[in-house]
């Protein structure tokens, strides 16, 4: 669906992409995860045709990245782009209507997105009275109604609570399900591990690590991350070595990778004459693989 070969772009010296490849198939959900100005938002503008690379390939759906295949993308942003005053129907209509939808083929559409995004009955309610969770999945629709090959979401559930945060997630489950192929950005690394059947890790402007999350775990020699605080981390982190396993500072949290799953009794032997405050036992996580990949690569 979509194909990003050896993208470059600089803005003078500062190189923003170097030799960016990614692939995303139909139907997938893939998460493209990376800190503030690693190339997230400057890959997005580019697959839109709003930016021009300097070099590299994109295409969509077979096609090169054009003002053409500008309707086969629907996006949606950070930042919701909701004409406040305007109800949720005559919000999708000014949208369809920029993308050329007729009379009969827009009317229809509206109702199928509200109705995908379980707002039909909130139609004629102004934005400016509708929760966040709701107005996030409006500025959804608005990216689906003109019936797009395929949506980008960006940071969509930033800013907004457990409840609404679930009601995206499994909307965002509706529409794979549907057969849509979605590029997700965001920064909530456990969103990520349950939306996403590929991620991509970038810094940097390059893909440093990228496959499913079993694939990614790999990366990490570990069956379990033990989390241990002690008064004596040199010398728990000195023990540890002389059984050869790695340790990490995630944040203050001193952790050991453990190759093999022990009994909890088996993992305090291990650290003899050590005084332990507390011990927790943790699976490999995105956000484990994450700071191994960014910070240690």
């Amino acid at each position: 669906m979509l194909k990003i070969k050896n993208l470059n772009k600089s803005y003078g010296n500062r190189k923003v992409l170097q030799n960016l490849n990614l692939e995303i198939n139909p139907g997938e959900v893939y998460g493209l995860l990376g800190a503030n100005g690693a190339g997230k938002t400057t890959t997005i503008n580019i697959i839109c045709n709003l930016l021009k690379a300097d070099q590299g390939e994109i295409t969509i759906n077979n096609l090169p990245v054009s003002e053409a295949t500008k309707k086969l993308i629907g996006i949606a942003p950070q930042e919701n782009l909701l004409y406040k005053t305007l109800s949720c129907q005559e919000n999708l209509k000014f949208f369809a209507d920029i993308y050329g939808l007729d009379q009969s083929t827009r009317q229809k559409q509206i109702t199928d997105t509200l109705t995908a995004v379980n707002l039909l009955d909130r139609a004629k309610s102004p934005v400016e009275t509708l929760s966040g969770g709701m107005q996030r999945r409006v500025n959804i629709a608005v990216a689906l109604v003109h019936q797009p090959k395929l949506v980008i979401l960006d940071e969509p559930t930033t800013g907004l609570d457990i409840e609404a945060r679930y009601e995206i997630w499994e909307l965002i489950r509706q529409l794979q399900n549907q057969g849509m192929t979605i590029l997700l950005t965001t920064h909530l690394l456990d969103e990520a591990e349950r939306l996403c059947n590929k991620i991509g890790i970038l810094k940097n402007g390059q893909i440093l690590a990228e496959g499913s999350l079993e694939e990614l775990q790999k990366l990490i020699p570990a069956q379990e991350i033990v989390v241990l605080k002690t008064p004596q981390p040199e010398e728990a982190i000195a023990l540890a070595q002389e059984y050869g396993f790695t340790h990490r500072y995630y944040g203050n949290d001193l952790a050991f990778w453990l190759p093999e799953v022990w009994d909890l009794k088996d993992i305090i032997a291990k650290f003899p004459g050590i005084s332990i405050d507390a011990i927790s036992r943790q699976p490999v996580r995105l956000e484990h693989i994450y700071l191994e990949v960014t910070n240690h690569n």
